[in-house]
């Protein structure tokens, strides 16, 4: 079975690896990916100071390293958690980062592409509310051909904390 998790940093690592586990078996394939939008604008007005703390010296005055490097870094503080947790279950998966601005799209993209055969993904907002159809995961099940788990994962409401926002 190859499972694609696609993740904004709400999914539960464990209980996430645990379900891959019992699906995909010893034997299944799994991908973990994040959508994130790049700044490319605001990567390229970055002065020499700035630069440094964002990106190696060796990617100064190449936009698309710079936008590489940006991806690289904002994707591996989503995906590791749940890395981890399934490498901590004896489970290995592949990584993808994902650059776009319509996350919705690029997840069913990236699903055919894997050729998953279950997308799993987070749900933070009340499945039966109006304010929910117009979600990643509501827009996901209505357009993707593919079989989808919804995992509740926290609710920025019950949290309280402040949503994240890639700049």
């Amino acid at each position: 079975m190859r499972i694609l998790i696609a993740t904004t940093g709400v999914l539960p690592p464990v209980p996430v690896a645990e379900l891959c586990k019992r699906l995909g078996g010893e034997d299944g394939e799994f991908a973990v990916m994040t959508v994130v939008q790049v700044p490319r604008t605001f990567l390229d007005a970055l002065d020499e100071e700035e630069r440094r703390s964002l990106l190696a010296d060796d990617d100064r005055g190449d936009p698309e390293a710079k936008a590489s490097a940006y991806l690289e870094e904002r994707g591996r503080r989503i995906v590791d958690p749940i890395l981890a947790a399934l490498a901590s279950h004896g489970l290995e998966a592949s990584v993808r980062f994902v650059e776009g601005d319509d996350p919705a799209e690029a997840i069913i993209r990236t699903a055919e592409d894997f050729q998953a055969d279950l997308l799993v993904m987070g749900a933070t907002r009340r499945l039966f509310t109006e304010e929910a159809w117009r979600s990643v995961s509501a827009r996901v099940m209505e357009q993707s051909q593919r079989p989808i788990l919804l995992v509740p994962g926290s609710r920025i409401e019950d949290t309280f904390e402040i949503p994240r926002v890639d700049v």
